[in-house]
C-alpha cells in the first residue's frame, strides 16, 4: 500500500525526516485559525495510507486540528490513517486520583482508537497501564523505545566512570535501558511529590557518585524541578553533573535556563517535542517501527 506523511506547519522538518527515512513523500496540512479560535484545515488527499505526524504536546489545541485533518483525509480517499504522535499527551491521569476527576488516559485513548487505524508513539507515560494496546483498543498500537537511540547519541559524551542517575523509581526502566548497552553504572533515587512543581528527592546511595561524572536520565522533563533537586543532592555528595537526557522535554526556555543555573548542561532530548533540547532525531527508529508493524 502506498502512503504519504501528512504534517502541520510547525512539524515540517521532523515530518520530512520521517518521510525520507520511509522513502515516501511528505505533504503539509494547511492551517488557518479564525478570530474566535476555531481551526480550518486543508489536506492533500490521496489514496493508500495516510501517516499523520502530530505530537500531542499542547493537546487541547492539537487534538481538534488532528481530528479535522483525519476526517478530511478519509473524505479524500485515504484507506488507512495512522497517527504518528511521538509524544502522547494525557497519559498521566490513568486513574481518578480524587473523586470527580476524569480518567483522561482512557478518554483520549478511546477517542484516538475511534479516529485512527493505527498509532505509533514513543515511551508513553504508562506507569500503571500494562500496554499501549490497553489505551487504544482495537487498532494497531506501536510503542517505540527511545533508549537505544539515546544510548547511541550520548555514547561519545560518557566515559567508563560515568554514572547514570534516575531521580525516582519511575525512571528506573529508562535508566537501565540506556545504561545497559553502554555498560555504565547507575543509581535511582526516590521522589515524594508535594504538588505539580514541588518535589522532594532522596538519593540514598549518592555517595557512590562522589568524584564521578553524572548524567541524569528520565523519560520526561516537565518543569525540571525534579532534576534540579536531584543534581543538588548529588553535587553535595561530590558528584560532577555533566548533563541530562530524556525521551521527552516539555521544559520552557525559563525552565531550561534554571537547569543550566543549577549546573545541569547540556540537556539532550529526542525530537518528540519541538524545542532547544530536541537534538536526538527519532526518524530512523520511527520508520523502522512503522515498517515492522506493517503500517506502510
Amino acid at each position: 500500500m502506498t502512503g504519504l506523511v501528512h504534517h502541520f506547519p510547525d512539524h515540517a522538518a521532523v515530518a520530512e525526516r520521517l518521510a525520507a527515512a520511509l522513502g515516501i513523500a511528505a505533504r503539509p496540512i494547511a492551517l488557518r485559525t479564525f478570530p474566535d479560535g476555531e481551526s480550518l484545515v486543508r489536506v492533500n488527499p490521496a489514496p493508500g495510507t495516510a501517516l499523520v505526524y502530530c505530537p500531542l504536546d499542547q493537546p487541547d489545541t492539537r487534538l481538534v486540528r488532528l481530528l479535522l485533518a483525519i476526517s478530511a483525509l478519509r473524505d479524500g480517499g485515504a484507506e488507512r490513517v495512522v497517527l504518528v504522535a511521538p509524544y502522547l499527551g494525557y497519559m498521566r491521569q490513568d486513574v481518578a486520583f480524587n473523586p470527580g476527576e476524569a480518567v483522561s488516559q482512557r478518554v483520549i485513548g478511546q477517542l484516538l482508537a475511534t479516529a485512527c487505524d493505527g498509532l505509533v508513539t514513543v515511551d508513553p507515560h504508562l506507569h500503571r497501564t500494562p500496554s499501549l494496546a490497553d489505551v487504544v483498543p482495537g487498532i494497531v498500537a506501536v510503542n517505540v523505545a527511545a533508549a537505544p537511540v539515546i544510548a547511541e547519541a550520548i555514547a561519545a559524551r560518557v566515559t567508563p566512570e560515568t554514572i547514570l542517575v534516575g531521580p525516582d523509581g519511575e525512571s528506573r526502566p529508562w535508566v537501565e535501558a540506556v545504561a545497559r548497552p553502554l555498560g555504565l553504572d547507575m543509581l535511582v533515587g526516590e521522589k515524594v511529590r508535594r504538588g505539580d512543581r514541588q518535589v522532594e528527592i532522596v538519593q540514598p546511595d549518592a555517595a557512590r557518585a562522589a568524584g564521578r561524572p553524572v548524567l541524569l536520565v528520565d523519560d520526561l522533563i516537565s518543569s525540571g524541578g525534579t532534576l534540579r533537586e536531584c543534581a543538588r543532592l548529588l553535587a553535595a555528595a561530590g558528584a560532577r553533573i555533566i548533563g541530562a537526557t530524556a525521551t521527552h522535554c516539555l521544559a520552557s526556555t525559563d525552565d531550561l535556563a534554571a537547569l543550566a543555573a543549577a549546573g545541569i548542561g547540556p540537556v539532550m532530548a529526542t525530537d518528540s517535542v519541538a524545542g532547544p533540547a530536541a537534538t536526538i532525531p527519532l526518524a530512523a527508529a520511527l520508520a523502522a517501527a512503522i515498517r515492522r508493524a506493517g503500517l506502510l
